[in-house]
């Protein structure tokens, strides 16, 4: 995920949030052709699933729009701000809060109730798709974090390949080991300047340990780095690993372009990725890898962040009820099913923990993980969080770095309560 102008953004979904009584629009015939907006990241399965649908159905097509993820946010803003937003939209889960306290997107409240298996649906992808107690968007893919590691670097370096490391401790430990292997070989990597990666890839070590960047959601959101001891260890964590020189340098200064070619360089012995690279290292076949929960303090603690898409429907939809019978067909079992092939994690959990789980031995802890994960919710996100000049990025650098863990952390309290009190 990439930072995005925030002002641009802001004024573009103001001025939709204004415009009420003129994007709502009709429901539609319920037949037809609509239109649908998904992210390039999506590419993979998006047209597929697209395909299967058009192909199974007389009277609903979908015309597909693929939009670069950099631009989703500000091209979707705008278009709603404008009346020109699509029939349905795939969206970033970590953006729908936004959306829908600007008011873009449809109440589906009363909608869900048609659902039978609203239960079956991933938690944390509906507690994303829900503001104020209203249901404004549904699951649709899904993400999974946990820790890849060289099952050859392993054992090349004197390591059990069929016990990885189940405590912080332990990957350090397993990280010197592969590091000593020689000048051109590292025990870890990460996307040290890149928000989103971070927030996917580091994170869930410091809710593993119990930490948390915010408690409550909406206008009750409150930051909570100062007092969570859980964030501490996690970013002392990072900043042994950084001292010890195990991660390969250019880390420092990567903001994402580089997130998985170091360890598919095959020099390279851990690093946190999700399910999108298990299929992609899987059909290289170059590597001998498996994969692991990423890990806390203690054994027994374990962190995922559950990424992916929702789906909803804008304001200015001009068919809601057609965009409708999409939505209720992409989150039941054949799509869920159809989608798990193609490389997301479906978030159907009884889909993702049954025939997703059979279909490869790494699926069974990625549909674990995805259930079990967590999401940053904050009506803020793209300012707090994803932006790589935001606060929770100058945090991790300074802490890890810089060395400075007690400053970071102050200076990310205070930078997350400036920025909450300005945007209430």
């Amino acid at each position: 995920m990439r930072a995005l102008t925030a002002s641009v953004v802001a004024l573009s979904l103001s001025l939709a949030a204004g415009c009420g009584s003129s994007v709502g629009g009709s429901s539609g015939s319920g037949t037809g052709t609509i239109s649908l907006w998904a992210r390039d990241s999506d590419q993979s399965f998006i047209k597929s699933i697209v395909d299967t649908y058009n192909a199974s159905q007389k009277d609903v097509q979908i015309k597909l729009t693929i939009i670069p993820a950099a631009n989703f946010v500000q091209k979707f803003g705008a278009a709603a701000a404008t009346g020109s937003a699509p029939d349905v939209a795939a969206i970033d889960l970590v953006y729908v809060p936004y959306f829908a306290l600007k008011g873009t997107l449809e109440d589906l409240t009363t909608r869900s109730k048609e659902l039978n298996y609203m239960d079956k649906l991933t938690p944390s992808h509906l507690r994303l798709g829900k503001y104020e107690d209203k249901l404004y968007a549904l699951p649709f893919s899904a993400e999974a974090s946990v820790l890849y590691y060289n099952k050859d670097l392993f054992t090349k370096a004197g390591l059990d390949p069929n016990k990885p490391p189940k405590t912080y401790e332990e990957v350090k430990a397993a990280a010197q080991k592969i590091r000593a292997l020689g000048k051109d070989y590292y025990g870890y990597y990460f996307s040290g300047a890149c928000g989103g990666c971070l927030i996917f890839a580091a994170m869930p070590y410091l809710w593993a340990a119990g930490g948390d960047l915010l408690q409550g959601e909406g206008s009750n959101a409150k930051p909570i780095i100062a007092t969570s001891p859980g964030v501490k260890e996690g970013l002392t964590f990072f900043k042994d690993m950084w001292d010890s020189g195990v991660v390969l340098p250019g880390a420092k200064s990567d903001s994402g372009a580089n997130f998985n070619g170091p360890f598919q360089s095959g020099k390279v012995g851990m690093y946190g990725a999700g399910a999108f690279a298990a299929g992609t290292l899987a059909s290289d076949k170059k590597l001998n890898f498996d994969i692991t929960p990423l890990p806390g303090k203690a054994a027994g603690q374990t962190g995922s962040f559950a990424g992916g898409d929702e789906i909803a429907i804008p304001t200015g939809s001009k068919n809601k009820d057609a965009a409708w019978k999409f939505i209720k067909w992409a989150t039941d079992v054949e799509a869920q099913t159809a989608l798990g092939k193609l490389g997301p994690v479906p978030v159907r959990t009884d889909v993702a923990s049954g025939t997703y789980a059979k279909q490869s031995p790494y699926n069974v802890l990625l549909a674990k993980e995805m259930i079990e994960g967590k999401t940053v919710y904050s009506t803020h996100y793209n300012d707090l969080i994803n932006s790589n000049n935001g606060p929770w990025v100058q945090m991790f650098q300074q802490a890890v770095f810089a060395g400075d863990v007690n400053g970071a952390i102050q200076k990310g309290q205070q930078q997350f309560e400036q920025i909450l009190a300005t945007q209430q």
